[in-house]
């Protein structure tokens, strides 16, 4: 047989297995029973409601059945990004021609009664859902959401040297401003270290109901738009399969040709930025499906988009429509009378874990190792007395992050945008540099291909590249200005929706915490202004599954070092810590702030004196600016009202305020009492919006007596002090709050307000003529009277 002849065999049964692939997403969108259509197709075979996209599925299968022919064939290592947000049809078909979808679901056999379930499930009350869900086997992106399929890919290919991340992009997709953004991360890839990213756009011309604009664009047009990002474009077109399946696979072997000399010929010729390729593929959307419905256009049109024939039980003709549709993939040639796949076309799927459903990177935890994290008390601060000294917490959180750098040179990385050094964690550049593929000028400072720091301005792209990097089984940290967090809140709505389904999937295995550092935070952004100053991401993670979330608000260095010890050793979870930068007292030693942390919260004894009994009031506080504050309260109370019995408690696990019903961190009611007590005022300083704190404890004992002090929308371009008086979480409002509701002080209170009132009236005048805070507010120290324990 000539070479031509067994290419156009070996095209023949490609072109049978997409067949087969289109088959059963078809039958997934619309069969509850008759699954080989071993019957005439009645209404009592049709899912009573529809639901599913048709449109993208076709070129989806299209490439996933290319990709296996060079994986088998060259034994690539590959994964499968799909980018089309319902594209779950095509991966769910694909995973379960490979095997594996039955391997991991016994119950959807590789026979007619597996079919049937197949079918069944798909969109389905107590099935899975539309996209390529976690339920999905080879799926580390969902694509509910349209925008980060290429950041994903990427973040999975960095560290994966002999990796090749598959990722398509739909042309819908592709009109979100982080998949535009997205383009730009092959600028941080290093073919020295890092696997390979095939980007594959895939034009079918239009959305739900509008053309796309990628899709309309010119292939010139396209070829200098992506050549200007760096790429060496490859097109391929076409609506007759054969030819196109020709054009495929002629295209994809130049394509997978191309990455290994660039891996080869980085490895000899130096760190000389690589032009990667693409391919842009341009077919019909819902390809080889109704042509037309009721005489509109559907094939090749925004009307394929979804579900092409519906209201079957009304339209016989419907019916018949899909009958033919279905039958036009010749299901008889492609499954035997057991609905198996017949063994010609099964011996076209790679083998074992090089099946794009059972690869390994595609299920992170199976390769995921235990980070390796140095003593976190090696760079605590001394603290001989309760703020007795200054410091910068995340300065020294960024010694502990260098270290953990050192020791996990290919398993960790620290992304941001263009912010670690102004964040006080630029001790990391000890250890390494900011990746960076583009030229590097002699004056450039911390540029290397090699750097393990991650640094572009766009939050969605850190994210995006942190997800695929945790997904594919490694550790990282996000640092990020507090404000600006909230770009990615939808992308941590997805981030934390996968981890809660995956608690439910056995053979998913844990992935590391997607951890977030917070500085530069809203009562430290007096110089940036009101646009900079929102601590609002807290309320947003605190309405995703309790046992995935965690809040921690560390008030000094110590603190802060424990906690990022603990969160680079956690699993599934999202773990937010929001801590300051600035030069700030410094409470507690080492020892100290281990005993707080691992309680979440506690009563500060050095600041109290209510001896045994209960106290007059409490003041509480969570983060380190109304920790500051609170302390302060605590000192002009103590000195205007000597008598009066105060208790501070400091909250560093924001979560301990939920009933233990609630959260997992969350404090006994009756440990919950024995901090607040039963019935005495509760003056809380928070460092975010006051109605979280209200939310967490409206079910706790003595709520009602809570009175909570946090941003209240007011700021402006003003002094660090300032800040707090605008919002009344400043130690004077604070004071003034505890005296209000304690009645029973008399005069000494009256005179005690009055004071107050005076010196935030000083404070008004004095920063309005000066431009700084007053010394003796700048300057304030903890005088250090008390005999209490420092901490219990």
């Amino acid at each position: 047989m000539t070479d031509h002849h067994a290419e156009t065999r070996d095209l023949g049964r490609l072109d049978a297995y997409w067949r087969a692939a289109n088959y059963l997403s078809v039958g997934q969108i619309y069969l509850l029973d008759n699954p080989l259509l071993e019957q005439p197709l009645e209404i009592g075979h049709i899912k009573p409601r529809l639901l599913g996209h048709w449109g993208t599925t076709p070129g989806l299968n299209f490439i996933y059945a290319h990709l296996n022919r060079v994986i088998a064939r060259d034994d690539l290592d590959m994964i499968f990004i799909c980018g089309p947000g319902h594209g779950g049809p095509a991966v769910v078909a694909n995973t379960y021609l490979e095997g594996i979808y039955s391997e991991i679901y016994p119950e959807v056999g590789r026979d007619r009664e597996g079919m049937r379930r197949l079918f069944r499930q798909f969109s389905f009350p107590g099935g899975i859902p539309s996209h390529a869900a976690p339920e999905t086997p080879g799926s580390i992106h969902e694509g509910g959401e349209l925008g980060y399929a290429l950041a994903h890919a990427y973040g999975a290919a960095f560290d994966n040297p002999d990796l090749i991340v598959a990722c398509v992009i739909g042309d819908g997709e592709a009109e979100t401003g982080p998949l535009a953004a997205s383009w730009h991360s092959n600028k941080f890839l290093n073919p020295k270290t890092d696997g390979a990213v095939l980007p594959i756009l895939h034009l079918n011309g239009y959305k739900i109901a509008n053309p796309t604009i990628l899709g309309r664009m010119t292939d010139e047009a396209l070829l200098r738009l992506f050549e200007g990002f760096g790429y060496e474009p490859h097109f391929v077109e076409g609506s007759d399969p054969i030819p196109t399946h020709q054009a495929m696979a002629a295209t994809l072997d130049i394509v997978i040709g191309r990455i290994r000399e660039i891996r080869q010929g980085t490895l000899a010729d130096g760190m000389a930025q690589p032009r990667w390729p693409m391919i842009i593929l341009r077919t019909p959307k819902g390809w080889t499906g109704p042509k037309e419905v009721d005489g509109l256009k559907t094939e090749g049109f925004w009307r394929s988009h979804q579900v092409p024939l519906s209201g079957l039980a009304d339209k016989p003709e419907h019916l018949a429509q899909l009958e033919a549709w279905m039958r036009s993939y010749r299901p008889e040639e492609l499954f035997d009378e057991a609905g198996r796949l017949v063994p010609e076309l099964q011996a076209l799927a790679p083998q074992g874990d090089r099946r794009m459903g059972a690869n390994p990177h595609a299920n992170g935890g199976r390769l995921r190792r235990e980070l390796s994290v140095p003593d976190h008390r090696a760079f605590a601060l001394d603290v001989p007395e309760p703020g007795g000294v200054q410091g910068e917490a995340t300065r020294a959180m960024g010694q502990l992050l260098r270290d953990v750098i050192r020791e996990n040179p290919r398993s960790f990385r620290l992304m941001g945008p263009d912010e670690t050094a102004s964040n006080r964690l630029d001790a990391v550049f000890e250890a390494t540099d900011r990746v960076w593929m583009e030229d590097i000028l002699p004056e450039d400072v911390h540029l290397a291909p090699e750097g393990r720091v991650m640094e572009v301005l766009s939050e969605h792209l850190c994210q995006g590249w942190l997800e695929g990097y945790l997904l594919t089984g490694r550790h990282g940290l996000f640092s990020c200005y507090e404000a600006f967090i909230h770009i990615v809140d939808s992308m941590v709505n997805q981030h934390a929706k996968w981890l809660k389904v995956t608690r439910d999937l056995e053979w998913r295995q844990p992935i590391s915490s997607l951890n977030y550092l917070l500085t530069s935070h809203v009562w430290r952004q007096d110089h940036n202004g009101f646009s900079h100053q929102d601590p609002g991401f807290i309320d947003h993670v605190v309405n995703k599954k309790a046992d995935i979330v965690r809040i921690y608000l560390p008030p000094d260095a110590n603190t802060l070092l424990w906690v990022t010890d603990h969160i680079l050793r956690t699993y599934d979870r999202i773990n937010v810590v929001i801590a300051g930068k600035q030069p700030a007292p410094q409470w507690l030693d080492i020892d100290q702030a281990a005993a707080h942390c691992r309680a979440g919260i506690g009563r500060w004894g050095w600041a109290s004196n209510e001896g045994d009994g209960d106290p007059d009031v409490v003041l509480a506080c969570a983060g380190d600016v109304p920790t500051l504050e609170a302390v302060a309260a605590v000192s002009l109370l103590r000195e205007q009202l000597p008598d009066l019995c105060i208790r501070l408690v400091n909250v560093v696990d924001l979560m301990a305020l939920q009933p233990k019903e609630q959260h997992p961190h969350g404090l006994p009611e009756e440990d919950f009492i024995r901090l607040f007590t039963r019935d005495r005022p509760v003056i809380f300083a928070f460092h975010g919006y006051p109605q979280l704190v209200h939310r967490l404890t409206y079910k706790r004992t003595n709520h009602d007596n809570f009175h909570v002090r946090g941003y209240r929308e007011e700021g402006t371009t003003t002094t660090p002090f300032d800040m707090v008086v605008l919002n009344e979480l400043d130690r004077f409002h604070l004071a003034i709050a505890a005296i209000d509701r304690l009645p029973q002080l008399g005069a000494d209170a009256d005179r005690a307000r009055r004071r107050f009132q005076e010196r935030l009236a000083e404070h008004h005048d004095y920063v309005r003529q000066h431009g700084r805070d007053m010394p003796d507010v700048a300057d304030w120290r903890w005088p250090g009277r008390g005999t209490a324990a420092p901490f219990d």
